[in-house]
Parts: structure tokens; sequence; C-alpha cells
């Protein structure tokens, strides 16, 4: 029988020859989470199921600092500025405010893994709105 570690090399090679971003296998041993970091595939911070109780990872939501309208890529390009599974650096652009003609950055806080993305590009939110959540490092 083959080790965890090995199982989850094989599933990372598998995942570098698929357009997938995110792979999450659930276990009653745990969870796996597999995502693309650039043309790498890593492991990503999962949750941990005990005595059939699920306890999550800390996460940190990273909110809106004004109200306006969340854009997860500049109007000019296509390419979103962070997508679930990605690696930011802190500081690091991970999407936009539009408020009128003015575009305020919304930056990762710290070093982390996108873990979730609350607000799809385009919707309005108002201060205070969480919008990304993020594994630290």
């Amino acid at each position: 029988m083959q080790d965890t570690s090995q199982r989850a090399a094989e599933l990372a090679a598998w995942l570098a020859g698929t357009d997938i971003d995110l792979l999450e296998l659930r276990t009653p041993h745990g969870t796996l989470r597999l995502g693309r970091q650039g043309d790498d595939i890593v492991e990503l911070p999962g949750q941990e199921e005990r005595a059939g109780e699920t306890a999550e990872t800390e996460t940190v939501a990273v909110k809106a600092s004004s109200v306006g309208v969340f854009l997860r890529s500049h109007p000019l390009a296509t390419q979103p500025l962070a997508s679930i599974g990605q690696h930011v650096q802190a500081g690091q652009l991970i999407g936009l405010l539009n408020i009128g003609p003015l575009l305020l950055p919304v930056a990762a806080p710290q070093a982390g893994i996108v873990d979730a993305l609350h607000v799809q590009g385009g919707v309005a939110v108002g201060y205070g709105a969480a919008l990304v959540d993020l594994h630290p490092l």
C-alpha cells in the first residue's frame, strides 16, 4: 500500500496535466487540497476532521476599505489579479475597488494562499465587506 505523500505526489503530477486550479479530496481520514502556484502544484492548508467535527484552518479576511464596485482584474486587462489557490505576497494587488473614475487597490495584508473569493467581479460592496480569504503562510 502506498503512503500518503506518494499518493499526494501522484495526484499533483496528474493535476499538473490539467487545467484544474484547485483539487480538494475529503476522506474519513482528512482533507487534501492541491492548487496551482504558477507552474507548480502545492499542497494547500485544508480542513481537519476530528470526531465528526470539522475545524477550519484559520484564515485572514481581506475586507473592502471603502464602498465601491469590486473588480477582480484591471479594466484594461483580462487576467484576474488573484485566483483561488494562488500564492500571494504581502502588499500584492489582489483586486480593485472602483469608485467613479477612481481605482483603489485591494492588497494582501500578508503572505498567503487565496482560499476563497467572496465577491464576483463587478459587484457593488459596502465598507468592511469580506472580499477574499487568505490562508497565512
